[in-house]
C-alpha cells in the first residue's frame, strides 16, 4: 500500500515558487529519502544525489567551502540531493555557498536528526531556506487510502506497534516486533550517540525506558537524576538531545492568571507509540495491558500535532493542572484562541473541571473518545 506523504505537495509548490533551499528533518527509517525521491519524480531534473553516509570523490569539493570547486561540483545539474546531511562537516557554510551563487539550483536536504544538522545550518542559512519535519505516518495521511471504519479497526495496532512506514508492510507479530527491536537498538541513538558526545550509552537507554513508564505523568528530573545515578545537569542534557533526535517531546504546563497552576514539571511524551512499547518490551494487545489509557493520550497528541505541522499551522501545545488536581490532558493555542481538549479511552463521558471553565471563559472544551478521535486527527 503506497501512503503518499503530506508533506510531498508542500514541498512540490515551495520548488516551484521559491529559490530557497527545502531541508527536511526526521528521524531515521521514517521515510525521508522515499519522500524526496517521489518529489523528484514530478521535475525532469538532472539531479545530483549525494549522501552523507557514503563519502565518494564529491566529499572534497563539497567541503572545501570554495566557490571554484564547488562550481566543478554542480555544473550541469539542475538540482542536489543531499542525504543524511548532518554527517557532513560544516554544511551549512558549503550550503550557504551554493545557495548565493546559484539561485536556479534547486537544493533539497535531509537530515536523520536535529542535533548536528540544525547547528550547523540555521545561522549561515538564516532567511535562505524552509525548513520542515517528517514525522512517522499520520492517521492524517492514512485517510487518504483508508475507510473511517479501516481506520477504526487498525487502532489497536497503531497504539501498540507504531507507525513508522515500515510497519506497514509487515503482517505478523514476529515481524513487527523485531522490526521495533531492530530500529530501537540500531537506529534510534545511531546520530544522537555520534553528535551528542554521551559517554555512557546504557544511561540513555535506561532513562528512555524510566520516561517510557511516565507518559502521561509529570516528569521530575530529581527524581530521574536520582535513579539513573547521575546528576540533574545530565538528565536535561539527554532530555534535550532525545528531543532534538524526535524520539521524545516535551508538554509544558499551561499558566496564565490563576495561581495554583501547576508549571513547574513537564510531561514527556513519544513521536511514536511503537517505538515507546519496544523500549519497555510490552507489545501486547489493549487487553491484556494496564497502560491503554496513556497510549491513547500519547497518540491522539502526536497526532494532532502531526496534523496541524502538515497544515503549516502555528500552534502551541500544553497540559493544564492544578494544586488541587483538577487536569486537562491538553490545551491547544493557535491564531490566539485556546481549545481544551480531555482524551477517554472508550466512550466514557468526562467533565471539564469547573476552575478552567471559570478561569479560561472563552476556551472551547472537547471530549475526544473513541467516537470522535478520527475529526480530532484527521
Amino acid at each position: 500500500m503506497k501512503i503518499q506523504r503530506k508533506l510531498l505537495s508542500i514541498l512540490k509548490n515551495d520548488l516551484k515558487k521559491t529559490n530557497k533551499g527545502l531541508v527536511i528533518y526526521g528521524p531515521r527509517q521514517v521515510g525521508k529519502t522515499t519522500l524526496v525521491n517521489d518529489l523528484l519524480k514530478e521535475f525532469n531534473w538532472n539531479t545530483l544525489i549525494l549522501n552523507g553516509d557514503q563519502r565518494g570523490s564529491w566529499w572534497e569539493l563539497l567541503t572545501s567551502r570554495e566557490l571554484s570547486r564547488l562550481t566543478l561540483l554542480v555544473t550541469g545539474y539542475d538540482a542536489v540531493f543531499i542525504d543524511e546531511a548532518q554527517r557532513i562537516p560544516e554544511i551549512g557554510l558549503s550550503l550557504k555557498i551554493l545557495l548565493d551563487n546559484f539561485p536556479r539550483l534547486k537544493i533539497i536536504v535531509t537530515g536523520s536528526s536535529s542535533l548536528d544538522l540544525a547547528s550547523k545550518i540555521s545561522e549561515p542559512l538564516t532567511g535562505r531556506i524552509y525548513s520542515y519535519k517528517l514525522f512517522p505516518i499520520s492517521q492524517k495521511e492514512l485517510r487518504v487510502v483508508n475507510t473511517p471504519y479501516e481506520m477504526e479497526t487498525q487502532i489497536e495496532e497503531r497504539l501498540i506497534y507504531g507507525s513508522y512506514p515500515e510497519i506497514f508492510s509487515l503482517m505478523g507479530i514476529q515481524e513487527k516486533t523485531k522490526y521495533l527491536e531492530n530500529l530501537t537498538n540500531n537506529y534510534l541513538y545511531k546520530d544522537l550517540l555520534e553528535f551528542g558526545d554521551i559517554r555512557n550509552s546504557s544511561k540513555i537507554h535506561d532513562l528512555l525506558k524510566l520516561l517510557s513508564f511516565q507518559i502521561g505523568n509529570q516528569v521530575s528530573i530529581s527524581e530521574l537524576s536520582s535513579a539513573l545515578e547521575i546528576n540533574r545537569t545530565t538528565v536535561d542534557r539527554y532530555i534535550n538531545l532525545l528531543e532534538k533526535s524526535l524520539i521524545i517531546f516535551r508538554l509544558p504546563g499551561f499558566s496564565r492568571n490563576l495561581r495554583k497552576e501547576v508549571t513547574k514539571m513537564d510531561k514527556i511524551f513519544f513521536y511514536d507509540t511503537g517505538v515507546r512499547n519496544s523500549i519497555i518490551g510490552n507489545l501486547n494487545l489493549l487487553d491484556s495491558r494496564d497502560d491503554a489509557g496513556k497510549l491513547w493520550e500519547n497518540f491522539l497528541i502526536i497526532e494532532r500535532m502531526k496534523k496541524l505541522s502538515y497544515e503549516q499551522k502555528l500552534f502551541s501545545q500544553y497540559f493544564w493542572r492544578l494544586t488541587s488536581g483538577a487536569e486537562i490532558d491538553m490545551i491547544e493555542e493557535t491564531e490566539g484562541k485556546l481549545y481544551s481538549f480531555k482524551f477517554k479511552y472508550g466512550k466514557k463521558s468526562v467533565k471539564t473541571p469547573n476552575s478552567w471553565i471559570t478561569g479560561y471563559p472563552k476556551a472551547t472544551s472537547t471530549l475526544v473518545n473513541k467516537e470522535n478521535w478520527q475529526e480530532f486527527v484527521v
